[in-house]
């Protein structure tokens, strides 16, 4: 019988357990931190295990043949890059420990000690939190399959600080000034003529090194000085940009002329070299096939040298040079937010936040009429334009009579 119990009696104290069988018939006991959150999931999950299903899965799967599959279910809806990750942080951190264990017997203590001792050794508090979201992750999908009810992994990543927050976030991010991304650009204008169209690309648009790459001539509309942003080039593969869909960029005049020039350039190559057709990519090595990463890496970091710039910053800090100089001159957020090609401004303001404008009195100024206050009334006599106080609102004006002798008098002859 399903029931809702103090945790005292289970040695939970400051707790309330809901104590059931799910519709498998195996016992589950949860924890949850008030007898309200208790009654409310025993009303829910006690409707479910009257209803009889059977799991996807055999519910006695281990780690280990559970997470082959989740590999393969995923394999369609999540970039490779991101499944290698996956099978790279299965195979050297969760299944040697979880491995042979029956996957519905893992716990949330279980897991949270798992992780703490992950922290406690040489590895990056970014690693751990790639180890915790590659768990979570997993055990989601054995929620929907009817293995698990609840997720054990789930929010243990605030209670182990593994989600940054914001403000260290924002510190953590790294952009250039004003100043510093003139110098770089101009080093490179000067040393490096081959990539400075492709790094004043990525400081005017905003756009990922990889999608920056995979552009090609009929993405670039001159007329209406726009980019269209429909893939991206990843460890060697053509496949959608990190959003999942493609994205429109604005072309800033400086950006429209250079690429207009390259476009000259490429056609007058073609023809010095004998190619039949030109290559449809904007950024080409000598053999006409897009750049490589990696010396696009090295031509940056040549670049940072000349111009005597940290060389801590990379490729990709020019996404946030852009952002974060658009939101300096007070752009919309909203703006940026589309030019990045981010999911929701609520991530371009918890990245990018510092950088926005705090505002100042000029702005409330703004609410007042041109006219100014307008006051209840003048005096008569004294400094000019003085506003005075009514004696009194809503009794007899001025011009009756307040002497009340006078009014005796009258009201006698009256009457």
């Amino acid at each position: 019988m399903a029931c809702v119990v103090k945790g005292e009696k289970r040695g939970r104290p400051g707790k309330w357990l809901v104590d059931l069988r799910d519709a498998t018939g195996r016992r589950r006991i949860l924890t949850f931190n008030s007898k309200g959150e208790a009654e409310d999931a025993l009303h829910d999950l006690a409707r479910e295990a009257r209803q009889p299903s059977r799991p996807a899965v055999d519910t006695n799967i281990t780690v280990k043949d559970y997470s082959e599959r989740w590999l393969d279910m995923i394999a369609a809806n999540v970039k490779p890059r991101t499944r290698e990750s996956y099978k790279d942080t299965l195979r050297l951190h969760i299944l040697p420990l979880f491995g042979d264990q029956k996957l519905r017997l893992l716990h949330k203590g279980q897991i949270k000690t798992f992780l703490a001792n992950k922290l406690k050794s040489n590895l990056s508090r970014n690693s751990v939190r790639i180890i915790h979201a590659t768990m979570r992750a997993m055990l989601n999908a054995a929620v929907d399959d009817g293995i698990i009810l609840a997720n054990p992994a789930d929010k243990l990543g605030r209670s182990l600080r593994l989600v940054m927050p914001n403000a260290a976030r924002q510190e953590n991010i790294k952009a250039m000034n004003r100043n510093q991304v003139y110098s770089f650009l101009t080093a490179a204008a000067r040393d490096d003529t081959r990539h400075y169209p492709l790094f004043l690309l990525l400081a005017r648009t905003g756009t990922r090194i990889g999608e920056a790459l995979a552009l090609q001539w009929d993405d670039i509309d001159f007329a209406a000085r726009e980019i269209r942003v429909a893939r991206s080039i990843s460890g060697g593969r053509t496949e959608t940009p990190k959003s999942a869909h493609g994205r429109t960029v604005d072309m800033s005049e400086q950006l429209s002329k250079t690429l207009r020039r390259l476009h000259l350039d490429r056609q007058q190559e073609k023809l010095r070299r004998g190619w039949r057709e030109m290559p449809s990519w904007v950024f080409i090595s000598d053999a006409g096939k897009p750049l490589d990463d990696s010396r696009v890496r090295k031509e940056f970091t040549r670049c940072l040298k000349a111009a005597r710039l940290p060389l801590h910053f990379s490729p990709h800090c020019l996404r946030h040079t852009f952002a974060s100089l658009l939101l300096q001159a007070g752009h919309s957020p909203a703006y940026v937010q589309r030019q990045l090609g981010h999911a929701s401004i609520q991530l371009t303001v918890d990245t990018y936040g510092r950088w926005l404008p705090l505002g100042n009195k000029a702005a409330v100024d703004g609410l007042d009429e041109p006219s100014g206050i307008k006051t209840v009334a003048e005096t008569e006599s004294g400094a000019p334009g003085a506003p005075e106080t009514p004696d009194s609102f809503g009794g007899p004006s001025r011009t009756r009579t307040l002497d009340p002798l006078i009014k005796s008098q009258l009201l006698y002859q009256l009457s």
